[in-house]
């Protein structure tokens, strides 16, 4: 009977000992730093460009506004020779 205990408790140190081992290996970590390339357009740049763009726009009308006002404009209409 005392081989049995002696066996029963063998195993069970050696399964313990394998657990701690096994736990020591264990090491938290941090989760991995954000990609650089975004996954999805910049919603905040997206507008702050086509804010940009609507600013060039009306800048733009009001020259040919101006133009058209200040009377200086002159059409020519030619008629094509192809045809």
């Amino acid at each position: 009977m005392t081989t049995v205990k002696k066996l029963r408790f063998g195993i069970i140190l050696a399964i313990n000992l394998l657990g701690l081992c096994v736990l020591g290996l264990y090491r938290p970590t941090h989760a991995a730093p954000p990609e650089e390339s975004q996954p999805f357009a910049n919603s905040v740049e997206q507008r702050a460009e086509m804010i940009s763009q609507l600013k060039e726009i009306v800048a733009e009308l009001k020259e040919q506004n101006a133009l058209l006002r200040s009377g200086n404009l002159k059409v020519l209409v030619s008629l094509d020779k192809k045809e």
